[in-house]
């Protein structure tokens, strides 16, 4: 009975082909643009988690603060108002894993006939286990290089492809404002910080070597940055509360004044970002997803200008025996079976979309099984939703009444 019914259906929309066409087409353009808008935002939620990934978990940064002279106040970050020392008493505070000094600047870097400027970082080595930044060849220098400020390096993937080329670097020398350093390892690649920066494009060798060497110091001891990586997300505030105390604690400012120094909470920035992202996904579907109700109510329009015209069939199927759920039943799978193929359509150049934005834009897309069951039921919906009125109003036509309109 059902299959039959189904095959009435079909023949009924065969019958007028284009006008099927175009009641689904505003399905077709719905389902579509759900399907590529969904992708696209997904690929973005993708994008910033694994930039969250790649920056590290329950991390600070702890900044150089403004400082005041003579009535005169520089900017953020103008005074090195941090030392390795401060570093060195921040690890030894309760719910502290690691910490890391930074310091850090530009350089032009050579090896052989190519040059290339980059940043330089001068850290530890628990910076690499803070940044849980592995290596893709070699080895990481250690405290007994720190100690001695040895001319050793670990080079991102950007620098070696533009400056070793082919050549394996590990081993090799390169030469960073003129001194001689030796390639002891090579980053994995790590792609794009949140800031859009790229995070291949560095050098990262010991603290004491950048201070002695390339970056020069204001001050002995002093850095630029401290990275403070937590033991778990829950006990981030009281950690941040225990820096904020001890740093006071250390560089004597009084209860009321001014700090030198900003503590900054990186997992709250990177998880800020993430639901704007989101939110943005969020949005974007629900725009898209305006034109499935356009779709639907074309779906509702054409299927009562069908009702209208076949209310004379309504009239002799009803004479013949057709009860009522049988009219309803009719008129209401013509209404799932358009929206359907509809959907099918729509999903094809919405994937097929999705895929064409990641070759000529290069942006991510993520086309999931989510999305895709989504569409299906929102297909299935709102062919029963605005198919139902056509459908009832059909059903409930008087048979007499039907077999006299012309």
């Amino acid at each position: 009975m059902f299959l039959a019914m189904l095959g009435e259906a079909w023949r009924a929309m065969g019958a007028n082909r284009l006008r099927t066409f175009l009641t689904m087409l505003g399905m077709v353009i719905g389902v579509g643009s759900v399907v590529l808008m969904m992708a696209i935002g997904q690929g973005a939620q993708e994008s910033v988690k694994a930039s969250i990934n790649a920056m590290g978990s329950n991390l600070f940064i702890i900044l150089s603060g403004s400082f005041t002279a003579g009535g005169a106040r520089s900017g953020s970050g103008n005074v090195s108002s941090l030392t390795v020392k401060d570093a060195d008493a921040i690890s030894e505070l309760d719910g502290v894993s690691n910490v890391a000094p930074v310091s850090m600047g530009n350089a032009q870097v050579v090896f052989g006939g190519n040059n290339w400027s980059t940043s330089i970082i001068g850290t530890t080595p628990s910076y690499l286990d803070i940044r849980v930044w592995d290596l893709a060849d070699g080895y990481v220098f250690s405290e007994s290089d720190m100690r001695s400020a040895t001319r050793v390096a670990l080079v991102g993937s950007t620098v070696v492809e533009n400056i070793f080329g082919d050549v394996d670097p590990i081993g090799k020398t390169i030469r960073i404002k003129q001194n001689p350093f030796v390639i002891l390892g090579v980053l994995k690649s790590k792609g794009q910080s949140l800031d859009g920066r790229d995070q291949d494009d560095t050098i990262i060798i010991p603290l004491t070597t950048a201070q002695r060497k390339i970056l020069g110091n204001q001050f002995a001891g002093s850095v630029r940055q401290i990275m403070v990586q937590a033991t778990t997300p829950e006990i981030m505030p009281m950690v941040e509360q225990n820096i904020n105390g001890l740093l006071k604690q250390r560089h004597n400012i009084r209860e009321g004044a001014d700090s030198d120094f900003f503590v900054r909470n990186l997992t709250a920035v990177a998880n800020s970002a993430a639901e704007t992202t989101r939110t943005m996904s969020l949005l974007l579907g629900a725009i898209a997803s305006v034109s499935l109700l356009v779709g639907g109510i074309g779906i509702m329009n054409i299927m009562l200008v069908s009702v209208t015209e076949r209310t004379r069939e309504i009239g002799i199927r009803m004479a013949i025996g057709a009860r009522e759920r049988d009219i309803l039943l009719q008129f209401l799978l013509e209404a799932i079976v358009i929206s359907i193929i509809g959907c099918l359509i729509g999903l094809f150049l919405g994937i097929s979309g999705a895929m064409l934005v990641n070759k000529l834009a290069q942006t991510a897309v993520v086309i999931s099984g989510n999305s895709v069951m989504i569409a299906f039921a929102v297909a299935a919906g709102v062919g029963i939703f605005f198919g139902y009125y056509p459908a009832r109003k059909a059903a409930r036509l008087n048979p007499i009444e039907a077999l006299r309109f012309q």
